[in-house]
């Protein structure tokens, strides 16, 4: 099997960069982060779960699951913890806010695995002043969430474990703004779609058309996943990928709001191995067909390797993600990585 990486280049098409020459159907045992093509570059050796800022002069990052949270500034390339300052910290998500404060996602404190991540799981903020402490939002929610680029403007989603109103086995997007007027809180709490069983656990991705529409990602029995986007005006709801029997989780919508970026499995078909695991970062056309899905990064032709949790920039020239191992738990990574559209 020839694998070919291209590089998308303004007013020529590609470049071909380099192939990695393999038998049908096998991976590779080599590094993946020792072959990246030219317009990938290592930005941190360590973290996950990365941010860019609206500005897209920082990308914030997790150091790891249930810690401190990062922000590395990308032309000094310098980093500064933004909660060492609070002990034991145990967060596991940072978002930028359109003001430049951030929102932070986790528990209290840890407890376990499961519980941290599900039960105790909540909304948090942070002044982008230094020695800010984060401050309790008072609302427990399911996962990541979607932060408007352009608003104060937040969409989270809940199951029974945060929200015992509901149903067990059922989920919903609630939409809501944040009043920074006083001590942070949040208003206008709307929920906006809800799911009555486990055939679609939700969880909310990005608002885009002005925050009119928002991507959010329907979870399904056996470890598949569909792309979904609802109209926030009329609550039309709509599968992007169309493609049931595969995974395809939503991550990091395109500035023009035409395509989002997939964590996807569809290599899987030549590579085998199916699911959350062997995944790697594809490009969806929302225009409702599911077909124009186009495959951007190769790090699951390596044995073990995946790459996960893209974010594009405002200005849509680049995207931040991270390596990863298809054996960990969804979010960990070992670094983050810049891909470049156009410099």
């Amino acid at each position: 099997m020839r694998r070919c990486y291209d590089l998308p280049m303004r007013g020529v098409g590609f470049i071909l960069l380099s192939c990695l020459v393999l038998p049908f159907g096998q991976r590779s045992s080599e590094d993946p982060l020792q072959h990246l093509p030219g317009n990938i570059e290592v930005l941190t050796h360590f973290g996950e779960r990365a941010d860019i800022s609206p500005d897209n002069q920082r990308v914030a990052f997790m150091a790891k699951s249930f810690g401190d949270a990062m922000v590395i500034d990308l032309k000094s390339r310098v980093i500064q913890c933004l909660t060492c300052n609070v002990p034991a910290a145990s967060f596991l998500r940072v978002m930028h806010l359109v003001t430049g404060d951030y929102i932070l996602i986790g528990p209290e404190h840890f407890e376990n695995v499961h519980n941290s991540r599900t039960r105790d799981n909540e909304l948090w903020y942070l002044s982008k002043q230094r020695g800010s402490k984060p401050v309790k939002l008072g609302q427990k929610m399911s996962e990541g969430a979607a932060i408007s680029k352009k608003s104060l403007k937040i969409a989270f989603s809940q199951t029974s474990e945060q929200a015992p109103d509901l149903a067990p086995e059922a989920s919903r997007l609630i939409v809501a703004d944040l009043d920074l007027s006083g001590t942070p809180h949040l208003i206008n709490q709307k929920t906006v779609y809800e799911s009555k069983d486990r055939g679609c656990t939700l969880e909310a991705q990005d608002f885009y058309d002005d925050d009119r529409k928002m991507t959010f990602t329907c979870y399904e029995p056996e470890g598949r996943a569909s792309v979904m986007g609802i109209d926030l005006l009329n609550g039309v709801v709509t599968n992007f990928s169309k493609a049931p029997g595969t995974y395809n989780e939503v991550e990091g919508i395109f500035p023009d709001g035409l395509y989002t970026a997939v964590e996807a499995d569809r290599q899987c078909e030549q590579l085998g191995g199916q699911g959350s695991g062997n995944i790697d970062i594809w490009k969806l056309r929302l225009d409702g067909t599911g077909k124009d899905f186009t495959r951007v990064t190769h790090f699951n032709d390596y044995e073990g390797g995946k790459a996960s949790n893209p974010v594009i920039s405002t200005d849509g020239r680049f995207m931040a993600f991270q390596s990863a191992r298809t054996s960990d738990p969804a979010g960990v990574g070992y670094g983050i990585l810049l891909y470049w559209f156009k410099r």
